[in-house]
This record gives structure tokens, C-alpha cells and sequence, in this order.
């Protein structure tokens, strides 16, 4: 097996904590009992995947949610609901990037969408060394922005492109088995990561 010299990570539950079941409770607290049948992390419905790749705006999505629903509720109350799925930044998963970066080019790539991008930015606290959280990677990779997503094979087929990488020399470390099998297929080197794991304990260096 090729050495690897490139790390494609994914963002949730990898590098920042999240919970489906807080915004499952934070949707059945405005009324909407039936959430979990429309976004799971394993089923994304057509409208969630349109917005992961950036082909509705925010505001299609807040709509297309309202009729769905047909229970007066406002944009802020959706957007504070859909966001309480994310808790923060892992600290010492982060710090081991900082290591990582001696050994390995680094690469994020996340199924995403510009309401939770927006509010997982604000909620990243600045070191000198990185002012952003991308500044922790060679390129970042958001779905909503390049307009593709996991588990297609597309997406890994653009990132190893657009970066330069070979696949065999890259491992791919997420927390989906979907999304694992989907890079594995490819040649990525892999690496599914358990609930129970942190990078920092895989021993990469």
C-alpha cells in the first residue's frame, strides 16, 4: 500500500461535535413532531440535498419547509432549530491538525449548506497561527459551494482532481459508511470513524 502523503477529512462528528437529536428536539419543540422522517443523517430528502448543494437559496429552503410543515413559525426560529445541530469545535482534534500539517497535505471536505457554514465560522475561535478554520487545511471543500456532494463518486473524483492528489496516497477519514465505501471504490485509502474514536488517537503519526 502507497504511503500516504494526503488527508481528506470530513467536518462533523470528525472535527466539531454535532447531534441530530438536538435539532430533532428543537424542531418538535416548534410543533414539527416529524422531523426525523425528513432528515436523517443517513436520508437526505430531495429539498435538504438541493441546499447542501447550493441549488435553493435560504430562503427556498425556510419556504419549502413552512409548507411542509403548515405551522406558523418564522425563519429565525428554522434557522436557530436546523443549527442546534452543532455543538463545537473538537479542541484537541484541531491542535492535532497543527501536527498533522509537518506530515501530510490537509484537506476538508463536507456535506454542508451556507445556513450551518455561516454559524459554524462564527463559532470558531481564532489563534494567531490560524485566523480561520480553512487556514488549518491546503483547500477546503464545502458541498453547497462546489455543488456536489457525498456519497457521489463525482465529489471524490473533483477533489483528488482539483487538488492534484493521487488516490492511492490519500486517506479519507469520515464518519459515514456510505460516504467511506463511496472513497474506498475509488482507491482512497479510508478510514471510518467510530463514535468512540478522535483523530488524534489513530496513531497517523
Amino acid at each position: 500500500m502507497p504511503a500516504i502523503k494526503n488527508i481528506i477529512f470530513d467536518f462533523g462528528a470528525v472535527l466539531f461535535d454535532i447531534d441530530y437529536q438536538k435539532t430533532i428536539a428543537a424542531f418538535r419543540q416548534l410543533g414539527i413532531a416529524h422531523f426525523d422522517t425528513m432528515y436523517d443523517q443517513f436520508t437526505v430528502n430531495t429539498l435538504f440535498e438541493e441546499l447542501e448543494t447550493g441549488k435553493i437559496s435560504e430562503e427556498a429552503f425556510y419556504e419549502a419547509l413552512k409548507k411542509e410543515i403548515q405551522l406558523p413559525v418564522t425563519n429565525q426560529q428554522l434557522e436557530k432549530a436546523w443549527n442546534a445541530i452543532l455543538l463545537d469545535f473538537r479542541l484537541e482534534s484541531m491542535a492535532y491538525l497543527e501536527q498533522l500539517l509537518a506530515h501530510y497535505n490537509l484537506y476538508l471536505l463536507s456535506n454542508t449548506n451556507s445556513i450551518h457554514y455561516r454559524r459554524f465560522h462564527q463559532l470558531y475561535k481564532p489563534i494567531p497561527s490560524k485566523p480561520t478554520m480553512d487556514d488549518y487545511f491546503t483547500k477546503v471543500y464545502y458541498s453547497h459551494l462546489i455543488h456536489l456532494r457525498k456519497p457521489y463518486p463525482a465529489i471524490y473524483e473533483f477533489v483528488l482532481q482539483d487538488a492534484g492528489i493521487l488516490a492511492a496516497e490519500t486517506l479519507f477519514i469520515d464518519d459515514s459508511s456510505n460516504n467511506i465505501a463511496a472513497a474506498a471504490k475509488l482507491g482512497i485509502q479510508t478510514h471510518l470513524l467510530l463514535s468512540t474514536e478522535k483523530i488524534e488517537t489513530l496513531g497517523i503519526i
